[in-house]
């Protein structure tokens, strides 16, 4: 296990816009704002998006399950923003989106784009040392922090 102890620093709220996609949006105002760290969380609504729901295959290497979900329906999720090796801020979301009787619960990926309004609540972390480093066993981009 690895942890650090920080605090709560500034809170950015956003509101989104029709067709503004999801990672762009969010991340674009951790770039602006100089955000390193920091939880996200979301409510509003979701035109499109191609949704995570689980390993396809854990080996030899791990393959992601996509599900697509077409909207326009809701979404409720909770994140992690560090930036990367780059210095680039990353966000990583799961989230429950919903229509009807359509439910996906998921990490929603590219092209996940807004219908009508995504409210966001940015709430940056201070005093810890946290990136996402790319792991060579698996290729993904892993939180690492430092003590």
């Amino acid at each position: 296990m690895e942890y650090a102890v920080g605090k709560a620093g500034r809170v950015v709220a956003a509101r989104l816009f029709e067709g503004e996609s999801l990672y762009e949006s969010i991340e674009s105002i951790a770039q602006k704002e100089g955000i390193k760290s920091a939880a996200v969380l979301i409510t509003g609504g979701i035109r499109k998006a191609e949704v995570v729901v689980g390993p396809k295959t854990e080996t030899p290497k791990i393959e992601a399950d996509f599900r697509s979900f077409t909207g326009p329906g809701e979404i409720l999720g909770i994140g992690t923003l560090y930036c990367d090796e780059d210095g680039k801020p990353k966000l990583h979301l799961h989230a429950g989106l919903g229509r009807g009787d359509n439910h996906i619960v998921g990490c929603p990926r590219g092209g996940a784009s807004i219908f009508l309004i995504l409210e966001v609540t940015i709430i940056e972390i201070l005093g810890i040392d946290a990136k996402r480093i790319t792991d060579p066993a698996t290729g993904f981009k892993l939180l690492r922090i430092k003590n």
